[in-house]
């Protein structure tokens, strides 16, 4: 009789603190069930869109291979819109930017560096710089892309962004400065670097390397 008067006890103590917490429990509950639904919505959600981006890059990459710019240029824009947060829009991008400056349309191929420069990741964005400072220099904005190439890169851009400097710097007729910025290149370069012919022709064809380095060695 002990035990049931003690089980009663229980029971009308639990009653009282459902009556008096039972509310709270059940919209914590309900709370924490429905961020875990909507947790695994948002990641089901990602997994798809990252599948449909996917498959729209594979069409913008086989569509450039074609030569059709037209319709690159329109897929590419597609993606960018409907995807330009995962990261085939700024890889498209890019693919776009190509496709348009061997069809000798500058302008596009600015645009679509810029947004690839916009919305990509520090790789992503070091190479749109790189090549947008490239369509700047056929255009002979060399302001402009000396202004792109001073923003900060990644170190393992260094010697690619020294070099397309005295490119630049070449071109605005700067010679001195344009040998310290091939020199740098040639510095910040593995040995093995298959471009490192490149530039030292380059520095060989506007005198050799500058008083500094030659003093060093």
């Amino acid at each position: 009789m002990a035990y049931d008067l003690e089980e009663q006890e229980q029971i009308a103590n639990f009653k009282a603190f459902w009556n008096r917490f039972g509310n709270l429990i059940s919209w914590v509950l309900i709370l924490a069930l429905g961020g875990y639904a909507a947790y695994n919505f948002w990641n089901t959600h990602q997994r798809g869109k990252a599948v449909e981006a996917s498959a729209l890059y594979q069409e913008v990459t086989r569509l450039a291979e074609t030569g059709d710019n037209a319709k690159v240029q329109r897929a590419a824009g597609d993606l960018e819109s409907k995807f330009g947060g995962t990261a085939y829009g700024p890889m498209a991008a890019l693919v776009a930017a190509k496709s348009a400056f061997d069809a000798n349309d500058l302008k596009t191929a600015k645009t679509q560096l810029q947004w690839a420069v916009d919305n990509g990741n520090d790789e992503v964005k070091s190479v749109a710089r790189l090549r947008l400072s490239g369509v700047l220099l056929d255009e002979k904005a060399y302001d402009q892309a000396l202004a792109l190439l001073n923003a900060e890169f990644p170190a393992q851009f260094a010697a690619q962004v020294a070099d397309r400097k005295g490119d630049v710097l070449v071109a605005q007729n700067k010679l001195p400065e344009a040998r310290t910025a091939y020199q740098a290149a040639l510095d910040k370069m593995d040995k093995r670097h298959p471009g490192r012919q490149i530039v030292q022709v380059k520095l060989d064809a506007i005198g050799g390397a500058p008083a500094a380095s030659k003093a060093a060695a």
